[in-house]
């Protein structure tokens, strides 16, 4: 009999994305960027300034094997190897352990200058949502940094803790956001500030049989109120945009912008020839790097170190 395999509700799939009308053997400038985090590891990579392909995977214990993991899975099938690359930078926690990286640059930088790109100049303040901490930037037209706060002292508020929960109640992680609202009237919200607290307060919930949806949206409600008070110390100024995984989540998100009394930027590229692309908030910080290594290599501040 086949061993049952157990379900992983923290687990948000994982994914992977190629251009195919861009020929890479065409291109004069091949950069790519590897971010990786403690969650989650991504890769893209860009042939003349374009997007070519990017990957989204799980962060595994060691960084410089999730780090060829993921660059891995961006190139798959596709011929391209580290060999074909001008220059490569690394980021994210992991950055200093990425072994085809020439360089490394902070997560806030790369997130800042990925989301200009994404979303557009008019980006003013970008809110990344990590596994285990979170960043609100406020940034200029260019994707400059300008000021950042962030708040890594608990899980509670960031990637992890919600994979924490989504693992307690037993609900897929991507499922949580939108269960949220299926609800009568917005509960109170988890008021624990620490994850292993808001643990204990969800299964006193359980206990004492409260749905499980009321549940998520106590839990998403609190998240978002978290997430408000450092946009509150920061200072927030649109045009406003989150990435990271938690920018998957619609529970917090939305409640988030019902705080803030603004809208976040759509998940939608703001290059119109990109509009058939998939959009994946995650891999901010990776195109960010990328985009950092094609400027240096175009503007002949470093060296190309293609072999092939």
């Amino acid at each position: 009999m086949a061993e049952e395999v157990k379900q992983e509700y923290w687990r948000w799939p994982e994914g992977t994305w190629v251009n195919s009308g861009i020929d890479w053997r065409k291109g004069k400038i091949i950069t790519a960027g590897v971010d990786v985090g403690s969650v989650s590891s991504q890769a893209a990579v860009l042939v003349d300034g374009d997007l070519y392909s990017f990957s989204n995977t799980r962060t595994g214990s060691d960084s410089p094997d999730s780090a060829r993991k993921a660059m891995g899975i961006a190139v798959d099938e596709t011929g391209l190897t580290v060999d074909n690359i001008d220059y490569c930078i690394g980021t994210g926690y992991g950055r200093v352990n990425v072994p085809m990286a020439q360089r490394t640059i902070t997560e806030i930088a790369c997130h800042a200058r990925g989301a200009n790109f994404m979303y557009g100049p008019e980006v003013r303040t970008v809110m990344d949502m990590g596994g285990q901490d979170c960043k609100a930037i406020n940034c200029d037209d260019k994707g400059k940094v300008l000021n950042f706060m962030m708040n890594d002292k608990c899980a509670a508020g960031t990637g992890r803790g919600m994979e924490v929960f989504a693992d307690l109640i037993r609900v897929p992680v991507w499922e949580i956001g939108p269960r949220s609202f299926q609800i009568k009237k917005e509960p109170p919200m988890i008021s624990s500030t620490c994850v292993v607290f808001a643990k204990s307060e969800v299964v006193g919930l359980l206990e004492k049989g409260v749905p499980e949806n009321d549940i998520m949206a106590a839990y998403c409600s609190a998240m978002a109120h978290r997430i408000m008070e450092l946009l509150n110390r920061l200072g927030v100024h649109e045009k406003f945009v989150i990435t990271g995984g938690i920018a998957k989540n619609e529970g917090v998100v939305k409640r988030l912008e019902k705080e803030l009394g603004i809208k976040t930027a759509g998940k939608v590229w703001y290059k119109p020839a990109y509009k058939d692309y998939p959009f994946d908030t995650q891999i901010a910080g990776a195109l960010g790097a990328a985009l950092f290594a094609e400027a240096m290599v175009s503007k002949d501040k470093v060296k190309s170190v293609r072999k092939a």
